[in-house]
């Protein structure tokens, strides 16, 4: 197995936002579907093929999560003793306006590149829900990367772990339909009862040196869709404290024998979402957190591809955006591919902007770090419903 290192570059020659103000809000909601391109509306098998539609997330509403282990696990001390005097109330103002005025010009700039962008309703993530079991208020959907999964022509609903999120797809409803309709397949994993079963009572994230453990039991198959990256016929997978051992048995089922599934092992002690560990970037190439992967011990069928180490994120200094360790550090490798030579950077991260063009890609420029407190960076923000391109074997 071929291991690349960063060889810094010096210039972005491409950086349409420099002198570019956001669009009014009214022109950035979702596409008429009179207005969308001829074609299969929905088809993505990989993370590099040509970007053409996206889903882009939202801020309208967002609530802070919900006061539950399952959430608190994830986060560092000092924030979840804040979530617990604050679950389920707004987030200020003064935290959504500097993201959504990022969000808006990462929009423009999609548009700019010719994508199109679509995107979930507004609702307002602060009422209380209940089922049988239990009650809770809403988190956000400003990540559509968790909560649905694009395989080819099927989008399938997720079975998340969070109970703050168990009806976050419904704000995707009129999208989902309008696919639906245009020809797309629509599929929902089952949905789980999140009952004491599924977590571990008194759970702690082990320490260094420790066995592995997780919050999630196999009481029943939950996971999320960003705990999963594609590259055609194969997908790779970090079980995590929201995707436990059956859920990604469930999803292997479901696709059957002409998909299979790759696990990656995470030496990060409180895994949750595989787009800052573990990257596929274009055919071949690969980009890895060298703190959570062992590249000697990378599945078998990596051996011809170049592992590209992710350089140290950049530190960050303003106060504010220190929130976004709640994401970590490595938010640096949370990047969006536009095609296999065009990739998406946050603007901040200088190394990794440089790493990129060492290693023969174009890096576009952007900002979105004030958006981390809502749930992560590009990959997170987005789900690419149709990239140009057929299913293929890129490892036979």
């Amino acid at each position: 197995m071929s291991v690349t290192r960063r060889q810094p570059g010096t210039t972005y020659p491409h950086d349409p936002l420099a002198a570019t103000s956001p669009p009014p809000l009214a022109a950035q909601d979702a596409v008429e579907p009179s207005t969308l391109a001829l074609g299969p509306p929905v088809g993505s098998h990989n993370e590099w093929d040509p970007l053409e539609e996206i889903v882009v997330g939202r801020l309208d509403g967002a609530a802070i999560p919900s006061d539950h282990p399952v959430v608190s696990c994830n986060i560092p001390i000092w924030a979840a003793r804040l979530q617990g005097v604050t679950a389920g109330r707004r987030y200020p103002r003064w935290l959504i306006e500097p993201a959504r005025q990022e969000l808006d010009r990462f929009v423009a700039l999609l548009e700019s590149l010719g994508v199109t962008v679509r995107r979930p309703d507004a609702v307002d993530h602060a009422r209380r829900f209940s089922t049988p079991d239990w009650a809770s208020r809403g988190f956000c959907n400003s990540c559509p990367r968790d909560s649905l999964l694009v395989i080819g022509d099927e989008i399938i609903e997720t079975p998340m772990a969070w109970p703050c999120r168990y009806f976050e797809t419904h704000s995707y409803r009129t999208l989902l339909k309008d696919y639906f309709r245009r020809g797309a397949r629509w599929a929902a994993a089952p949905k789980p009862q999140l009952t004491d079963e599924l977590f571990e009572p008194d759970f702690r994230p082990p320490e260094p040196g420790e066995p592995m453990r997780y919050v999630v039991t196999e009481f029943e198959p939950v996971f999320d869709a960003a705990d999963f990256v594609r590259a055609g016929r194969d997908l790779f997978v970090t079980r995590s404290n929201v995707t436990n051992r059956i859920g990604i048995e469930w999803l292997r089922r479901h696709l059957g024998p002409g998909y299979r599934v790759h696990e990656i092992e995470s030496r990060c002690r409180t895994p949750m979402h595989i787009d800052t560990t573990f990257m596929p970037l274009a055919p071949g190439k690969v980009l890895v957190n060298p703190d959570y992967v062992d590249v000697d011990r990378l599945p078998g069928i990596l051996a011809g591809w170049d592992v590209l180490i992710a350089p140290e994120p950049d530190p960050i200094g303003e106060a504010v955006l220190k929130l976004t360790s709640l994401c970590g550090k490595w938010l640096s490798m949370n990047v969006l591919m536009i095609d296999e030579s065009r990739v998406i950077v946050e603007r901040h991260h200088t190394a990794m902007l440089r790493a990129m063009e060492g290693w023969g890609f174009e890096p576009i420029p952007c900002d979105l770090l004030h958006y981390a407190p809502f749930g992560g960076s590009f990959h997170c923000a987005t789900l690419d419903v149709r990239r140009r391109g057929a299913l293929a074997s890129y490892f036979d």
